[in-house]
């Protein structure tokens, strides 16, 4: 699947801007806040705190934001009152989508979604009317950097991976989400460096609308995801070459 790909390089330009880069640091301090809650305050011995502090060290989040982070978990700091709601419904074309969030006020939350679905030819739907598209797994991301496909994905799959995808040099590799840290680890021991490595919701299968109906569905995803509120949003959207070159 190319999309994800795509959608994160729609993202990266996105955010470039410091107003964005300040919004992208404080999603993740709360990710690694709760998470951090969710078992122990120690990512050796917490997958998803783990997951969380390596997507943070991706974004080039500093050390001192993210040990502020766990030690809010430990103590009685701002955090702990959110709660982690998933919300689900269509966009332009009937894509589906998936939005998760971590909120402290759900009436709040749920009426800026419904907002910006409306305002954007969207309708929010019922617990389960979306999700049965989309299964959970493991994405490891990295770049070919001149390897061969063919000889990645053999090494891939050998490390526990269960599909590969290459495109324009960029690979994108799943597993079941319990293997995800044990592929990523095989990687690097095989040499790959490993650019991100997350849990993530895939859709079974991807519908490519008209590309104008695509567009309004990536401005949909960015207005759901500049949403203080709204931590992932996961689209069954296939974003072709022609759109990726309208919208980037």
């Amino acid at each position: 699947m190319s999309g994800h790909s795509k959608w994160s390089t729609i993202k990266r330009k996105k955010g470039a801007a410091d107003a964005k880069r300040g919004q992208l640091f404080t999603k993740l301090a709360r990710e690694i806040t709760v998470a951090a809650r969710s078992g122990l305050p120690d990512p050796d011995a917490n997958t998803r705190l783990r997951l969380a502090v390596d997507k943070a060290r991706s974004e080039n989040m500093p050390k001192e934001n993210i040990d502020r982070a766990i030690e809010r978990a430990i103590g009685s700091g701002p955090g702990d009152s959110l709660d982690e709601v998933s919300y689900e419904g269509y966009g332009p074309g009937g894509a589906a989508l998936m939005i998760q969030t971590l909120t402290d006020n759900r009436n709040r939350t749920v009426g800026e979604i419904r907002a910006a679905l409306t305002r954007s030819g969207g309708t929010l739907g019922e617990n389960g009317s979306v999700g049965w598209m989309f299964d959970q797994v493991g994405l490891i991301t990295l770049d070919a950097d001149g390897a061969d496909p063919d000889e990645l994905a053999l090494v891939a799959i050998d490390a526990g991976a269960d599909d590969v995808s290459v495109e324009d040099g960029a690979v994108e590799i799943y597993t079941q989400p319990q293997d995800l840290h044990l592929v990523q680890e095989n990687l690097s021991k095989e040499g790959y460096t490993v650019e991100s490595a997350e849990l993530t919701m895939r859709p079974k299968t991807q519908i490519t609308p008209e590309p104008d109906v695509a567009i309004k569905v990536i401005r949909l995803l960015e207005k759901l995801e500049d949403l203080d509120d709204v931590q992932q949003v996961y689209t069954n959207l296939e974003i072709t070459d022609d759109v990726m070159a309208a919208v980037t």
